[in-house]
């Protein structure tokens, strides 16, 4: 053959039927059913039929019917219309060429009925990940950082990229994970959250990446990881945490609008997105205590949000017509040391939820180089230590602030998927380092 594939299943048109055409593909399925055999072909589009009569042809009929399924082959063949199969045609077989054949017993069943348990699926994700469903998650992955892009660029933001090798904490705590370098120690960043505001300081004022996040968090739930990728975002010149969170509310919009316009792998996924109303409802850290204290939890002023805490606190959203909603004001004391504090108790720190989950932490930052070494100091956090990042404050630093996006989360949310290890190709979790 002199290419293997001019096709893809799904790009075949009418303007096809009655000519040769190759396509490639991975053996789905055989039915062999004696003079006459039907097999399917999986490409990245979706599956087609290859038609193959004994009678016609009988060595291309026994290679066919004798392949192991998931084997790769290409086919070349005439493409007929026909309106009782798959795609409204079918490919009587010419040529075939078997370009790998597929070990059995196969590790994972790819179109089996029975479901295999997560951590099979996770051993074995090159296979896995053959699974039409399995592939719709990730087509609408790239559609929504996609999104991300379009929507960030038209407001001005240019894309960078920082370290993941850090000499100090990204953002203090003990979860971080230690590294040698060379004859130093160094650690894995949390998040390019002290690199971003360097960045305030060069005039390069709206800056965005695609990030990756490494944390030696011990959690081992549905909803975490140890690495995990995010949009974090940085804006200058600001007047407080409501310019971002506009930015904010609009991206997830954009997100989720783009995501409503993949048919084809929502119908996949049977997975229906409505677009969300806008402004997302602003609640303070005081009002969603009180309002959790009302429905029966015992969290008290100052703590965190637990996982039951932030499931009560969206059924409470749900009932009020939200499915985001932003938590603002946040106590100081529970905030990372560069957030802006409102006052002495209070932060200009806010999270973005999405019906019960967290997808989003911001903030304006402190841009005084005096007040960041005294927040350092509360923080029990060394100044000396972070000597290079605070030399950026002291020769003109705007003010500033941005948010770190959760994008394996975000795909939870917008897909009802219940596990966050399938929002990711190669999940890293506490336990998980391979493949």
């Amino acid at each position: 053959m002199e290419s293997y594939r001019s096709h893809y299943s799904k790009d075949v048109t009418e303007k096809d039927y009655g000519k040769l055409i190759t396509i490639s593909g991975w053996v789905e399925d055989i039915r062999n059913i004696g003079s006459i055999a039907f097999i399917i072909i999986r490409d990245k589009k979706g599956t087609l039929q290859i038609t193959a009569l004994k009678k016609k042809n009988m060595e291309i009929f026994e290679k066919l019917v004798s392949i192991s399924r998931e084997s790769v082959i290409a086919v070349k063949g005439v493409c007929k219309a026909n309106d009782k199969v798959r795609n409204n045609y079918e490919i009587l077989p010419e040529e075939v060429e078997i370009l790998s054949v597929a070990e059995t017993p196969l590790p994972l069943g790819i179109v089996d009925k029975v479901d295999s348990e997560l951590e099979t699926r996770l051993d074995n994700r090159f296979i896995d990940l053959r699974k039409q469903k399995n592939q719709a998650i990730f087509k609408m992955r790239s559609v929504v950082v996609a999104a991300v892009h379009e929507f960030l660029r038209k407001h001005n933001f240019i894309e960078v990229h920082t370290p993941n090798i850090i000499a100090s904490s990204s953002e203090g705590g003990t979860d971080i994970f230690r590294i040698r370098y060379f004859e130093k120690e160094a650690f894995l960043a949390q998040s390019p959250q002290l690199y971003k505001q360097m960045l305030m300081a060069t005039g390069l004022d709206r800056v965005y990446e695609i990030a990756w996040y490494f944390r030696a968090e011990e959690h081992n739930t549905r909803r975490h990881l140890n690495e995990s990728t995010a949009v974090d975002l940085e804006m200058a010149f600001i007047n407080d945490e409501e310019d971002i969170m506009k930015i904010l509310e609009g991206l997830v919009y954009n997100m989720w609008k783009r995501a409503s316009e993949c048919k084809d792998e929502l119908d996949v996924l049977g997975a229906n997105v409505i677009l969300p109303k806008l402004p997302f409802k602003r609640n303070t850290y005081n009002d969603v205590i009180k309002n959790l204290n009302n429905k029966g939890s015992e969290i008290a002023w100052g703590d965190d949000l637990g996982t039951e805490d932030e499931k009560l606190l969206g059924e409470i959203m749900k009932d009020e017509g939200h499915e985001f909603y932003f938590i603002t004001k946040y106590p100081l004391e529970t905030k990372p040391f560069y957030t802006m504090p409102e006052g002495d108790e209070y932060s200009r720190g806010f999270d973005l939820e999405c019906k019960g989950v967290e997808l989003a932490s911001g903030s304006q930052r402190i841009h005084n180089v005096k007040l960041l070494k005294e927040r350092l100091k509360m923080c029990d956090l060394n100044p000396k230590d972070f000597e290079s990042y605070l030399k950026g404050f002291s020769y003109g630093m705007p003010p500033h602030g941005g948010f770190g996006f959760g994008i394996e989360r975000f795909l939870m949310e917008l897909l009802d998927i219940k596990n966050i290890r399938e929002c990711i190709l190669f999940p890293r979790d506490r336990t998980r380092l391979t493949p």
